[in-house]
């Protein structure tokens, strides 16, 4: 079968190679590749800045935003041959640490968790794919190849929920205004779950688009581009971070109203220095009774959270989120930036 594989570290060495079919050691359930998402992550391994292959190899198929259909499983677990289906990405690690021992490896300790596709296991981008039932998440049909959002959407799920739990019910309850910063998949997917809890909805972005403003309208919501002086102008009661742009995080920081909470989703690379007053920040954090915490991964219940979501959601709306497809042979154009890109994904179809 056809898979794209990378060596770890290495930059230029992405490729379709055919490799043998997936092992049973992989999970109980075969699955048949509809679509796969691309993302940084998936850039940034192939760039050779990050990934690892499994002990014992060379390559590691790349691929952690799956969509597949079952074609064979178990009689004893809850698929059968034609359900439509996504694999969770991250699997505990075998010591345990504390928090994989409870069940919470979306939040492991140690740092010896593997990944499908991104560190130590293989990923989804291949023709057929195995997986574990307790890793498997079961999609709506109606959704059809929506379901491919729902890795980045589990994401933004996990971040709502610590939303809650940081704040608390009196924070929560209190809270009206939602900025998000970024309008990529993920941010627009912060905006998507906002509206759905009635939050009046911001979306800054760095320049104007067209397609993203018509999605953030599409949920009653406010599209903004330029300066990050809006932020003071809004002061949102929640303010979801999903650029990772180190100016734009910089800027925000103590620019919520008080009793804010501030939650960073984008992933920075390190060595990005900047003049900030931390004084400043510090001083309105505190007597604010400011929140500012970042989030990332997901567990079993963020992936349901999302499928729910997703399921409620404008299902014409998600379309839209999708502005390319691609065939596998094709693979390199989804790694390319063009204009009005939102979310690109390898359509295993064409």
């Amino acid at each position: 079968m056809l898979a794209l594989t990378v060596v770890p570290g290495r930059s230029k060495s992405a490729k379709i190679e055919d490799v043998p079919e997936p092992p049973l050691s992989d999970g109980s359930i075969l699955v048949r590749s509809l679509a796969l998402g691309v993302c940084g992550t998936d850039r940034d391994i192939i760039s050779g800045a990050y990934g690892a292959a499994p002990p014992g190899e060379h390559r590691l198929i790349l691929g952690h935003e799956s969509f597949g259909v079952v074609e064979e499983a178990p009689r004893d677990c809850a698929f059968t041959p034609g359900d439509l289906i996504v694999g969770i990405v991250r699997r505990p690690d075998p010591v345990p640490c504390i928090a994989c021992a409870a069940g919470e490896w979306d939040m492991c300790r140690n740092g010896e968790y593997t990944e499908r596709g991104i560190k130590a296991r293989n990923g989804y981008g291949a023709e057929r794919f195995r997986i574990e039932p307790d890793f498997s998440i079961k999609i709506d049909p109606a959704l059809g190849i929506l379901g491919v959002l729902l890795e980045p959407a589990s994401i933004v799920a996990k971040a709502w929920e610590h939303i809650d739990y940081v704040g608390g019910r009196s924070k929560v309850a209190a809270a009206r205004t939602l900025l998000v910063t970024g309008a990529g998949p993920i941010g627009l997917l912060a905006a998507l779950m906002g509206a759905q809890r009635k939050f009046e909805i911001h979306v800054l972005d760095h320049r104007d688009a067209a397609t993203k403003q018509a999605l953030v309208h599409g949920l009653g919501g406010t599209y903004h581009t330029g300066g990050i002086e809006i932020v003071g102008r809004i002061k949102p009661d929640i303010l979801m971070e999903c650029t990772g742009a180190p100016a734009v995080i910089a800027g925000i920081l103590g620019h919520t109203a008080p009793a804010g909470i501030t939650c960073l989703v984008g992933v920075t690379s390190p060595g990005h220095r900047f003049n900030i007053d931390i004084g400043q920040i510090n001083h309105t954090l505190v007597l604010d009774n400011d929140i500012v915490f970042g989030s990332v991964n997901a567990n079993r219940r963020h992936y349901e959270a999302a499928a729910d979501a997703l399921k409620n959601a404008d299902h014409t709306w998600l379309e839209r989120l999708i502005t390319r497809r691609v065939p596998l042979r094709d693979w390199a154009e989804a790694l390319e930036h063009r204009p009005g890109d939102i979310k690109i994904i390898v359509d295993f179809s064409l």
